[in-house]
């Protein structure tokens, strides 16, 4: 085994060694014989993945939204916080609306969102957008306001054209900052889709997850939220390993 996989595996067992033995210690304690051990809930997971077809439906059924709702957050953060970053006025128009979604927490306006557009899909796409997008606008503005004025100034002075400085200069110098802001955006977008299904619309992984607690299927229900972590992991995994393709010169930036 090479070191670089050792020193990258070795932390994260340790840390899942920890967690287990605080989670088997807790228990030991405890008086609430509702809470799985970690063997009840590791044989709950294997029994979730290969036995049992209404999780691949529920899964299948939530990542309609997350996936539908993901691109349109990308669709409209991305550019929204190009503009913002490289434009005055596009920022004064729209940073009043951003600063108010980044106040304002989003489960409040689920309610809303169920009176406008129903029990459908195309309600929870929108409130996992409304999760999701502003996340990424505001990591995409920060990148684009980082890049250094020097360079685009010189750039200008030898003639560029300003397409030739959006290619060359401010979308690589932001693409750290958009790549952070997407990670950080796929995570609040996997949190409005659960969120939603347990709110409001019984639905995908939630309506499971409800089924589940009626049920006292305390191994069960732990073994759901850990197919959803899994999930969000591998996910986040794949993100970063464009990311490293795309921007392997940069550090790693999070604004948010």
């Amino acid at each position: 085994m090479k070191k670089s996989t050792l020193r990258d595996w070795g932390p994260r067992l340790l840390v899942f060694a920890v967690v287990v033995g605080t989670w088997e210690l807790f228990l030991s304690g405890a008086q609430n014989f509702l809470l799985p051990r970690f063997a009840e809930t590791a044989t709950a997971l294997f029994h979730l993945l290969f036995s049992e077809a209404r999780f691949w439906q529920a899964l299948y059924i939530s990542n309609q939204a997350l996936i539908l709702g993901y691109a349109v957050s990308l669709l409209v953060g991305v550019p929204l916080g190009l503009f913002a970053g490289r434009l005055r006025w596009t920022d004064r128009l729209f940073n009043p609306y951003v600063g108010v979604l980044l106040a304002m927490p989003v489960a409040p306006l689920i309610p809303i969102v169920i009176i406008a557009l129903g029990l459908g899909l195309a309600a929870r796409v929108f409130i996992v957008v409304l999760f999701a997008f502003v996340f990424i606008t505001v990591n995409t503005r920060a990148g684009v306001r980082g890049v250094e004025p020097s360079l685009i100034e010189m750039a200008q002075s030898f003639g560029a054209s300003e397409g030739q400085i959006w290619r060359r200069i401010v979308i690589p110098g932001a693409l750290p900052a958009i790549f952070a802001g997407m990670r950080i955006g796929l995570g609040r977008a996997i949190t409005g889709m659960v969120m939603v299904e347990l709110l409001l619309v019984a639905s995908g992984l939630g309506r499971l997850l409800l089924e589940f607690s009626g049920r006292m299927q305390s191994d069960m229900v732990f073994a759901t939220v850990l197919a959803v972590i899994i999930e969000a992991l591998l996910l986040l995994t794949a993100m970063q390993r464009v990311e490293k393709r795309l921007a392997r010169w940069a550090p790693d930036v999070s604004v948010g």
